[in-house]
This record gives C-alpha cells, sequence and structure tokens, in this order.
C-alpha cells in the first residue's frame, strides 16, 4: 500500500516506477527524499501501513529498509518475526544491469540494513535456481512449522 503513495501525491505513473526504466531512475531521489521526510515525521509510519487491515496468519513484508522498520515489527510482533536477506554479489547484480549511482545506492534508504541486523535468514540470489529453490523451501518449511 505505501509504493503508490509518492505517485499519487506527485502524479506521476505507479506501474513506470515499478521497473528499472529510465522513469524510475529520473523520480528515484525524489521518492528517496520524500520517504526520509515522512520517516523524520513518523519512524513507523510505512510499518503501520503495510500490516494495516492484514490478517493472514502469515505475512511477507518486502522491502524494510531501515533498522528503524525492522526494530518496529520486532516491537510489534515479538518473536512472531522472521527477518530474511536477499543477497546477490555484486557481479550477479551487474550482469542484471544493475549500476551503482552515487547519493542513491548509497543511502540509508538502499543501505541501511547492511549493518545493526542478525538476519534469523539469508537467502542468496547468484542465478543458480536449483540452491534458490532449496534454501526458500528450507525457509518455507521452517515458516509453516512455526504456524
Amino acid at each position: 500500500p505505501t509504493d503508490s503513495l509518492y505517485p499519487q501525491e506527485h502524479g506521476l505513473d505507479f506501474q513506470r516506477l515499478l521497473d528499472a526504466s529510465a522513469y524510475k531512475e529520473q523520480h528515484r531521489q525524489g521518492m528517496i527524499r520524500w520517504g526520509e521526510e515522512r520517516r523524520r515525521t513518523d519512524p513507523g509510519f510505512f510499518c503501520r501501513m503495510a500490516v494495516e487491515g492484514a490478517a493472514q496468519p502469515v505475512w511477507v513484508v518486502s522491502d524494510t529498509r531501515r533498522l528503524s522498520d525492522v526494530e518496529w515489527f520486532r516491537k510489534a510482533y515479538g518473536d512472531a518475526v522472521q527477518t530474511v536477506r536477499v543477497v546477490a554479489s555484486e557481479e550477479t547484480r551487474k550482469r542484471r544491469d544493475w549500476v551503482f549511482v552515487a547519493g542513491v545506492d548509497d543511502a540509508e534508504s538502499e543501505c541501511g540494513l547492511d549493518q545493526g541486523v542478525a538476519f534469523d535468514w539469508v537467502i542468496t540470489n547468484d542465478g543458480d535456481q536449483g540452491a534458490l529453490d532449496e534454501q526458500l523451501g528450507t525457509l518455507l518449511r521452517s515458516v509453516r512449522g512455526r504456524l
């Protein structure tokens, strides 16, 4: 629910912001600044929006980006929270057409969880489908076992 707020407030095409296009890159710094301002005003703003109305027994909250997000979920839901970090080598990311942009890719919104979080799970996504499936299978079995 939070992804559509910025484009709504700024008259942008939400669907075009979802891909890796020049359109998204044109607006990326503005989206980051806008999100940072929201968080300065209310650190739990995006977390509360993510769970608003959710009633299912398992939620996957993708794209948490800051330690304050993880801390909010842990405070609100305690031991039920399982943190998962998906990693890929820089080589793999470059093969996927990622290009480092100073001021964007080194901002807190992109690397705020690189330190200070003991993740429950680390999933490596370097292009080996079998290895990825095995890791995800283990994670899913664990989640199902907690229900």
